[in-house]
């Protein structure tokens, strides 16, 4: 909050111009860290000229101590034993900024399902048995963040949902493949939400978010991504382009975030704001592409 009060935090005023020059309608924050009263989020808010009157986050699953060794190095209380990578409560949550109203008391929020309850789930396995241990499959949640249901009422037209979530990356853990595992099944989540495994699953809907795995390269299990993608009851408007870059020893570019509507939709324009090296917009990146951090930002246009 310090930083966006300030205004001169260079990755605060790259992600303002990105997000001004895009101006979407609808939000999903990633990365954003959680405060009670969500003062932080309703001071980026203010950055913009349109502001977003209807702002959403809950606390997420991200710096969630449990007093467990979550990653099995024998060391607790760092972040890789939150229930979700964190230094603190609510590092690195998520959050909605939107111009149409948000129906925040019918929200679904899926973020203390434990792991072990996903329908189908696999829990990481090592030579000793359950990895880390059986105590902490009991109370391991499957969200690193969130999973939420966000209903959106337009003052006119059909009602509709946002399924918001950020995954955690399927990278550094062992040879138990406990973030390749988990990151495969928090997308699963949203295949039994559809399934109805939790009731009526919703009608219509738009899944937006950073899943952190690509359908065809880098790490994770892929494969899960490609099933995803080719789901009727979606639309992917955006096939192979990536969305991220990672510079020097990283993966490069890989597509790891979505925005993708639910089948009733009409997909009038989309993309992924990645100026060319001579666009005038390019700017907004920083001379070195990564003024607003190695992801971009992704939009969909839609009616019906």
């Amino acid at each position: 909050m310090r930083d966006i009060l300030k205004g001169d935090d260079p990755q605060v005023r790259a992600t303002v111009g990105i997000i001004a020059q895009v101006n979407p309608d609808i939000l999903v924050l990633t990365d954003f860290d959680f405060d009670l009263d969500g003062l932080a989020l309703a001071a980026f808010a203010q950055n913009f000229e349109q502001a977003y009157p209807y702002r959403f986050a809950l606390q997420p699953n991200a710096g969630l101590a449990t007093g467990l060794d979550l990653d099995g190095n024998g060391r607790l209380g760092e972040a890789r034993d939150a229930q979700g990578y964190g230094r603190f409560a609510g590092d690195g949550g998520m959050a909605i900024l939107s111009k149409l109203p948000i129906a925040a008391p019918d929200v679904t929020d899926f973020s203390d399902l434990l792991w072990k309850d996903l329908p189908g789930a696999v829990l990481p396995q090592s030579a000793g048995g359950p990895f880390p241990s059986l105590r902490a499959q009991s109370m391991q949640r499957l969200s690193t963040t969130g999973h939420w249901i966000v209903p959106v009422i337009p003052e006119s037209g059909r009602a509709f949902s946002i399924l918001a979530f950020s995954a955690t990356p399927p990278v550094f853990d062992g040879p138990e493949d406990m973030n390749g595992l988990r990151n495969r099944d928090e997308l699963r989540l949203w295949e039994s939400v559809l399934d109805g495994h939790y009731g009526p699953p919703p009608e219509s809907f738009v899944i937006a978010g950073n899943a952190n795995l690509d359908p065809k390269a880098g790490q994770g299990l892929t494969a899960a991504m490609a099933a995803f993608l080719a789901d009727p009851r979606l639309q992917d408007p955006l096939p192979d382009l990536p969305t991220a870059e990672w510079l020097e020893d990283g993966p490069g570019r890989l597509r790891v975030s979505y925005v993708l509507p639910s089948s009733d939709w009409t997909v009038t324009g989309a993309g992924v704001f990645w100026p060319a090296p001579d666009d005038p917009l390019r700017g907004l990146l920083g001379s070195d592409g990564l003024a607003a951090g190695p992801h971009r930002l992704v939009w969909v246009d839609i009616s019906r």
